[in-house]
């Protein structure tokens, strides 16, 4: 099968779990055998056309065009401040030219024969919708999020995007039956929605490849040291509710006085986040790290912590959860509204590898990390069962077979 791939984030630019989702998806299917185009975002500086990992890697390069751009701006799009108009431009454009580069170029000129289209939410649909109708070939659009459900007041321009792909495309791919159901209630076609669960490495994602010297290291590098570790790893949003994670810190140092919190990401929140610490004489107990750090960092920070709190308002899946399971941490996360987190995570009886809670209540966090840290024999349970589960339903390899099966839907190879 030959695949045109439209998505936003792709090496070497991440922007968040879309990034890491298309790095790791696009090498399963090409070690199945099959072939890859990928159509991604170019920051200025990245190569326009190479090969990466064995796939075929287009970038165009952006231009400037603000001067005109007030012409065919949506009205809506008007009334965003000059950064996210800018966005909205080049994301646009990005969209324009990798439709272009496929339609007018790798297939005519290059004489490729492309037997999907597939696109990446509201930032890459509409490339894929363009070439759905110049090619004529199957469509795939996966929903990772929503407009609606990232923020209920959203861009009505980016809703009308999302519906417009998803009633163009033939299949519709979500990330969780939490997610289905959103998308059904908004009246997206039930029938033309499947369910792929998202996935991690786990051989990568495996805290037994760090010895105890170096777990030790790290946490005295970080400021750490022997305190007990919650770790928070994420966008610095609302949505993420790393705010009543910090809230929460105060009900948690009354049991136990030495914890630490450390929280690594970037985001509009890190300086509200700053004075929250400073207001609330958090200083000893929480940690800002306000960056993102590579890969092999994180791993480190995953394998130094004693349980990881994700307490996320909307969650439609959740990669970060499942890597700390992959790592052999026990989990605590959002479980209101669209969570995908409530079926990765299992919160009681046999399999159980963490906990529900309320991510608007810092107490309901607290009790429940507070629980995990103070018997380090349930700890050691949930993250064993949070690996065995991993390893068993939320691998690339099963992800990718997944897709794979909805995509021959369409295909007849």
């Amino acid at each position: 099968m030959k695949i045109a791939y439209f998505v936003d984030e792709f090496p070497p630019f991440f922007r968040g779990g879309l990034g890491t989702y298309a790095n790791e998806m696009s090498q399963e299917f090409i070690r199945k055998g099959h072939s890859l185009s990928v159509f991604s975002r170019n920051r200025g500086s990245d190569p326009t056309s190479e090969i990466w990992s064995g796939i075929d890697v287009h970038r165009p390069l952006l231009m400037k065009f603000s001067d005109i751009f007030s012409i065919v701006n949506p009205a809506e799009v008007k009334t965003w401040d000059e950064n996210g108009q800018e966005f909205f431009a080049e994301t646009l454009l990005y969209n324009l030219l990798s439709a272009s580069k496929l339609v007018n170029y790798l297939v005519p000129k290059e004489n490729q024969h492309y037997d999907l289209l597939v696109s990446h939410d509201w930032l890459a649909a509409l490339a894929g919708i363009i070439a759905r109708r110049n090619l004529g070939i199957p469509f795939v659009f996966h929903f990772h999020s929503t407009e609606q459900g990232r923020n209920p007041h959203g861009s009505p321009t980016i809703k009308d995007i999302e519906h417009l792909s998803a009633t163009i495309a033939d299949r519709i791919v979500t990330v969780s039956y939490a997610m289905r159901d959103e998308l059904v209630s908004y009246g997206y076609p039930e029938a033309k929605i499947r369910v792929i669960h998202n996935g991690v490495d786990e051989k990568k994602y495996d805290a037994t490849r760090f010895s105890p010297g170096e777990i030790k290291e790290f946490r005295e590098k970080i400021g750490v040291g022997h305190a007990p570790m919650i770790f928070f790893i994420g966008r610095l949003t609302w949505v993420k509710g790393v705010d009543t994670l910090v809230r929460a810190m105060v009900h948690i140092r009354k049991e136990i006085p030495d914890a630490k919190l450390v929280i690594l990401g970037v985001g509009d929140m890190d300086q509200m986040l700053e004075h929250m610490v400073h207001n609330l004489h958090l200083e000893e107990n929480v940690i800002l790290h306000f960056r993102m750090a590579p890969e092999e960092e994180r791993l480190r920070y995953y394998a130094a912590s004693d349980v990881v709190v994700l307490p996320s308002k909307y969650e439609p899946f959740g990669i970060v959860c499942t890597e700390a399971m992959s790592m052999g941490k026990p989990v605590v996360v959002g479980a209101r509204g669209t969570s995908g987190f409530r079926e990765q995570v299992i919160p009681s009886g046999e399999g159980i590898c963490g906990y529900h809670i309320n991510p608007y209540d810092p107490m309901d966090i607290a009790k429940f990390v507070v629980e995990i840290l103070k018997h380090p024999d349930l700890a050691e349970t949930m993250g064993t069962n949070g690996r065995n589960r991993v390893k068993e339903q939320f691998t690339w390899d099963t992800a990718s077979e997944n897709t794979l099966r909805v995509y021959r839907e369409l295909v007849n190879i």
